[in-house]
């Protein structure tokens, strides 16, 4: 793994970390953080905020708020969007100020628009949870 992958984690662990008072940390460690909107007895895949991953091929950067409102993406450069793999995944081998900027941007409209609004987080649990049981 190249030194410049654990510069990059730490970078996009820092975007997280702003946000972990007001959830959980679901991980911590060299290769992994992680937040979610829930405890850890209340959590499902509709609670997880955002992760941070160190890769052996790159740095994955996860923001589950652009899969449960793909809306968030409607103003992400392309430049962004070519670092994109799958629905919520943005992928960087190396820093890139301008990226990293419009990513750290694009979490915070993520945040505001589901974690920092309690009443979407009972909502969307609420939904989970309906799902869950009529199977």
């Amino acid at each position: 793994m190249p030194d410049q992958f654990a510069v990059v984690f730490a970078r996009l662990k820092g975007m997280l970390e702003p946000y972990a008072p007001g959830m959980h940390v679901s991980a911590d460690s060299d290769i992994w953080y992680g937040l979610d909107l829930a405890p850890e007895a209340e959590r499902t895949p509709a609670t997880w905020f955002g992760a941070v991953r160190l890769g052996k091929r790159y740095v994955s950067y996860y923001l589950m708020p652009v899969y449960v409102d793909p809306s968030l993406l409607k103003d992400v450069s392309p430049e962004l969007r070519k670092r994109m793999q799958g629905k919520s995944c943005f992928n960087f081998t190396r820093e890139d100020d301008a990226l990293l900027d419009e990513l750290t941007a694009l979490t915070m409209r993520g945040y505001d628009r589901t974690a920092g609004d309690p009443e979407w987080g009972k909502q969307i649990r609420a939904t989970w949870d309906k799902a869950r049981s009529n199977r």
